[in-house]
């Protein structure tokens, strides 16, 4: 039966289309119009129906369930599925080379009337999944890099290893982009190892994508909007509705019957007892409604009160409040904002006859402002005593003996005294001027032993801290002299002079400084002369390492060459940097470790010279560094500057200072610990030196303890400049200063 219909519905079919094609398209043989132009008719038809008439929505009779019904429907379908066969192979043809997804087709909606497009089926063959197609290599989803070391990339079907495909260096690579021109059209199969070409589906999604495109070639995003709710008879029937459930669909829960029931149990047991209800107040109560209900906040603070009049308001004030014409005409003069009062005193014989206050609409509205701008918050004023404050120090006179009063003085009167240095025994002391003579004398009655005359200006003196041997070395322009002092023991002259002047000199190195050895007595002059390179300027510091064997100078010029390094025993000379940021002022050795400090404008560099390597930078904040000093324990070093600040480093904690003391009104020339009592001092351009307790202490829990004890005033500031160099006596609490005026000072306890 269905046959029939179906055969009933073709011969319909084709009359249909011979009426349309009328007698001039048959006799004329044209084609008949794309299948576009006829959806446009199509839709220019329906819209031209539906003008004025809205269709009615098909009503779905529930009743009907005959089998001729059931038939018919059927035999409809059988047609769709025809038209949509038939539709379908006219135009895979066409558009085969055009599409890469399932062609689509748009067929009007039998139940809303519109149009929609409806996609064919997917059929789940064999070759729908991309899993399943036939790979020679079957390893599965597993990382290739396992198989990097091994001639074969897997194993197919049967079992039997894949071997890799022979693979070319990047030139053959190079080369074959060159030669094959569709070679950018591949992508590397990580299964197959190989290149594999991309089909033009393939390369037709990867544009859409990397242009931002729907990979779909069929998708419109301007399709016209589908109306689905509007007009009338063309609602959309949704499976869900937002219509509130019926009653008759609740049902009792089973668990919270018998949680009631439990509850009913233990009431009717009397294990659950109800409040009894209070009973109520017979007695009428009464509120005060206009009092302010109690808050725990403090109450506002009063408002500020007036002051109150004095004699100089009265109508009949005493003679002396009264004022003089020349003080009426100078409060005449005077502003309104620097008169200490706002009135004059005025005496009236009787109290009618005082006239208005002129200033009352004046006062009131300063009292207003008063009270708008007084304060809502009492702040508490804390009684404190400053000098609690203040951290509570010991008293100098606990932490004796330092130096308090000046013994000796010692001149130079010629120019001023540059430098000065003591002997590791502290009987000698040498001072140097800016006219070239070097000055001994001895530290307990100041008396002038020894005098040289080098006719340059003497910039650095230090005394070699060997105890077997007695020399100290003074820098001049280019050049080291080292000198005996006089009166020595014999046993330690001729120490001395085997170690600075040997019978046997060592071999000569390679160097741009000369060592020449003076003849003649040792008294008279410089036993030993170093020859400085040309251009190194004055020497304004020399260094001893504590073994007396290597000295460290530095010069003023301000090249790579400023800084030498002399081995005695050698006699032999080197700079040890080839390269250093920023001009040198001081260097320095560490008392225990094979450490050295170079002391540049702004910072403070740590050396190890075992490794050659650079352990630590200093940073003391200092705009120009003049001075510093390390603590005998190795821990601390102390640095000065030209802008009057002394910081305190503590070498374990920070390269920040731990400590700044500013204390001298003017730069700092120079510090000094002292080697075996816990002080040091500071010198400066204001003339004064400071004394400081430091004490430092082996645990290292507890700070360095650091106590100004005593400022010591005895030298003249000369052109601007102060004491320029102190030193202490070694065994002995006492200070020996050197100034710019020409003097030479002993300070003890």
């Amino acid at each position: 039966m269905a046959v029939t219909g179906l055969g009933k519905v073709r011969n319909k079919r084709k009359q249909e289309e011979e009426l349309e094609k009328g007698p001039f398209a048959g006799a004329v043989d044209l084609e008949m119009q794309s299948e576009d132009d006829a959806e446009d008719e199509d839709r220019e038809g329906d819209d031209a129906s539906d003008d004025g008439d809205v269709d009615e929505f098909p009503e779905i009779d529930v009743a009907s369930d005959s089998d001729e019904e059931s038939d018919e429907e059927e035999e409809e379908e059988d047609v769709d599925d025809l038209d949509e066969e038939n539709t379908l192979d006219e135009n895979s043809d066409a558009d085969s080379d055009l599409h890469i997804f399932p062609k689509s087709k748009k067929v009007v909606s039998d139940i809303t009337g519109q149009t929609k497009v409806v996609y064919p089926e997917i059929e789940p063959d064999y070759d729908s999944d991309s899993s399943t197609e036939d790979d020679p290599n079957r390893v599965g989803n597993i990382p290739m890099h396992w198989y990097d070391d091994l001639p074969h990339l897997g194993y197919n079907i049967n079992g039997k290893r894949v071997l890799r495909p022979a693979k070319g260096d990047e030139l053959d690579r190079f080369l074959q982009t060159v030669e094959d021109p569709n070679s950018w059209t591949t992508a590397f199969d990580q299964n197959a190892q190989m290149d594999k070409p991309l089909s033009a589906e393939e390369l037709d999604i990867i544009r859409r994508l990397q242009a931002g495109e729907n990979p779909d070639a069929e998708y419109d995003p301007y399709e016209p909007t589908i109306e689905w709710f509007t007009g009338k008879g063309k609602e959309e029937v949704m499976p869900l509705s937002s219509a509130p459930e019926p009653k008759r669909r609740w049902l009792p829960s089973k668990w919270e019957k018998q949680k009631i029931m439990k509850i009913v149990r233990a009431i009717r047991q009397g294990r659950i007892v109800g409040s009894k209800p209070t009973a109520a107040d017979k007695k009428q109560q009464f509120y005060a409604i206009w009092n302010e209900p109690p808050s725990n906040q403090p109450p506002p603070l009063p408002a500020p009160k007036p002051k109150l009049p004095t004699h100089s308001e009265s109508y009949n004030p005493p003679e002396e409040y009264l004022p003089t014409e020349e003080e009426r005409k100078q409060w005449e003069n005077t502003d309104p904002e620097d008169r200490e009062r706002d009135y004059l005193p005025h005496k009236y014989p009787a109290l009618r006859l005082v006239p208005a206050y002129d200033q009352f609409i004046k006062q009131r509205f300063n009292r207003q402002l008063d009270l708008y701008l007084a304060p809502r918050i009492q702040r508490v004023k804390l009684n404190v005593d400053p000098n609690s404050l203040l951290p509570k120090l010991p008293s100098p006179n606990s932490l004796r003996p330092f130096p308090n009063y000046k013994s000796l003085q010692f001149m130079h009167t010629k120019a001023r005294v540059r430098c000065l240095s003591i002997s590791p025994d502290g009987a000698w002391v040498a001072s140097g001027d800016e006219s070239g003579v070097i000055s001994l004398w001895e530290v307990n009655v100041g008396r002038e032993v020894k005098r040289w005359s080098l006719g340059s200006k003497v910039g650095a003196i230090e005394w070699c801290p060997r105890l077997d041997a007695c020399f100290f070395v003074a820098g001049t322009e280019e050049q080291l002299h080292f000198f005996i002092p006089p009166n020595i023991s014999p046993a330690l002259l001729t120490m001395t002079q085997s170690t600075l002047a040997p019978a046997t000199l060592p071999s000569a190195t390679q160097s741009s400084i000369k060592w020449i050895s003076t003849s003649g007595a040792a008294e008279d002059g410089p036993i030993l002369t170093i020859e400085l390179p040309s251009a190194s300027g004055l020497s304004r510091q020399l260094t001893w390492h504590r073994k007396g064997d290597y000295l460290a100078s530095v010069s003023s010029s301000e090249t790579q060459g400023s800084v030498w390094m002399h081995q005695i025993s050698r006699r032999h000379s080197q700079s040890p940097f080839k390269k250093i940021k920023g001009a040198v002022q001081m260097v320095l050795f560490h008392p225990t470790k094979p450490h050295f400090f170079v002391a540049t404008q702004r910072y403070v560099r740590l050396y190890n010279l075992a490794e050659q390597k650079l352990l630590k930078t200093l940073m003391p904040g200092i705009k120009w560094i003049s001075s510093m000093d390390v603590h005998p324990s190795g821990d601390h070093i102390i640095v000065g500057g030209y802008d009057r600040k002394l910081c305190w480093f503590d070498l374990e904690l920070s390269e920040k200072p731990y400590k700044v003391l500013r204390y001298h009104s003017r730069a700092i020339r120079s510090l000094h610990f002292h080697p075996t009592y816990p002080l040091f001092a500071s010198s400066s351009d204001d003339g004064s030196i400071q004394i400081f307790h430091a004490r430092v202490y082996s645990d290292l829990m507890t700070d360095p303890l650091i106590v100004p004890l005593k400022i010591l005033r005895g030298h003249d500031v000369q052109e601007g400049l102060g004491v320029l160099q102190v030193k202490w006596v070694n065994k002995q609490p006492w200070l020996v200063s050197a100034g710019a005026d020409g003097s030479v000072s002993l300070w003890c306890s």
